[in-house]
C-alpha cells in the first residue's frame, strides 16, 4: 500500500510537469516571436517570392470561387485540407492537385491539438494524410495545425508520418463576421514583406457563415498588391522551402 502512495503522489507531482512539456510549442502562436526566431516554422522562404496558402477546405460551395481566381492569375497555391471535408468532395481534392495546387493536411477534425494525447494526435494526422494520398495518388508533406497551435505530440506525429509543419506570417483575419475584402487585403499586406507565407481561407466550415467571401474578394487585390510589390506568388514548393539549415 505504501508503494501504492508513493506512486500514485510521484504521479500527481509529474502532471504539471507533463504538462508543460506537452503545451510548450504553444509558444510559436506568437506571431511576432515565430516570424523572427522560427523562420523555418513560419514558412520564410526566398525574399521575391510569397506563399499563397489556404486552410479548411475543400467546401464545393466556396472553393471553385478561388480555383477559378488563381486560374484566370495564373496562380498556383498550397491548400491545408481537412480530412473530414475531404471526404465529402473527393473529387473536389482531385480537382485542386489536377491544377497544379499543392495539398497539405489540416488535420482530420479542426480540434485544438493541445487537447489530444499523443495517440490521438497520431491517428488523426494519420487520417488525413491516407486519405489525401489515396485520392491524389501522392502524400502530401505538409501539415498545418488547427488555430497554428502545435503541442509537443504533434511535433513527434508529424516526424514519425513524414510531414512538416508550417504557419504563416501574414493573415487576413477573415474568418470573422465582421470581416470585408478590404479589411482582409489591409491585414495581409500591411504584414507582407519578401518570403513570407499567406494564410487565408477558402471555406467557413470554422469561420462565421458566409465569411470566406471576403477572402475571395480580397484575393485579387492581394495578388495586385504583390505584383506591385514585384513579389511572385505561388505554393510553398515554389518557396525555397523547406530550406536546409533552418
Amino acid at each position: 500500500m505504501n508503494i501504492a502512495r508513493t506512486l500514485r503522489a510521484a504521479a500527481v507531482t509529474a502532471l504539471p510537469a507533463l504538462a508543460a512539456a506537452h503545451a510548450a510549442p504553444v509558444i510559436s502562436t506568437f506571431g511576432p516571436l515565430r516570424n523572427r526566431h522560427m523562420p523555418r516554422l513560419s514558412g520564410r522562404g526566398r525574399t521575391d517570392h510569397v506563399a499563397l496558402t489556404f486552410d479548411d477546405g475543400p467546401d464545393p460551395l466556396s472553393t471553385p470561387h478561388f480555383l477559378r481566381i488563381l486560374a484566370e492569375r495564373r496562380v498556383n497555391a498550397t491548400f491545408f485540407l481537412l480530412g473530414s471535408e475531404a471526404r465529402r468532395s473527393p473529387a473536389l481534392v482531385r480537382e485542386i492537385a489536377a491544377a497544379g495546387h499543392e495539398i497539405g493536411i489540416h488535420g482530420w477534425l479542426h480540434r485544438p491539438l493541445l487537447l489530444r494525447g499523443p495517440r490521438a494526435t497520431h491517428d488523426d494526422l494519420a487520417r488525413a494524410r491516407d486519405l489525401v494520398t489515396d485520392l491524389i495518388g501522392q502524400p502530401p508533406t505538409l501539415f498545418r495545425p488547427p488555430y497554428g497551435v502545435m503541442s509537443t505530440a504533434a511535433h513527434l506525429a508529424t516526424r514519425r508520418l513524414g510531414l512538416t509543419p508550417v504557419l504563416w506570417t501574414s493573415w487576413g483575419e477573415d474568418w470573422t463576421a465582421r470581416a470585408t475584402p478590404a479589411s482582409v487585403h489591409r491585414t495581409v499586406t500591411a504584414d507582407l514583406d519578401g518570403g513570407g507565407t499567406i494564410l487565408l481561407h477558402d471555406s467557413d466550415c470554422t469561420s462565421a457563415p458566409g465569411a470566406w467571401r471576403s477572402a475571395l474578394g480580397a484575393l485579387p487585390r492581394i495578388l495586385d498588391t504583390c505584383e506591385e510589390r514585384c513579389y511572385a506568388v505561388g505554393r510553398l514548393r515554389d518557396h525555397g522551402w523547406p530550406r536546409s539549415g533552418d
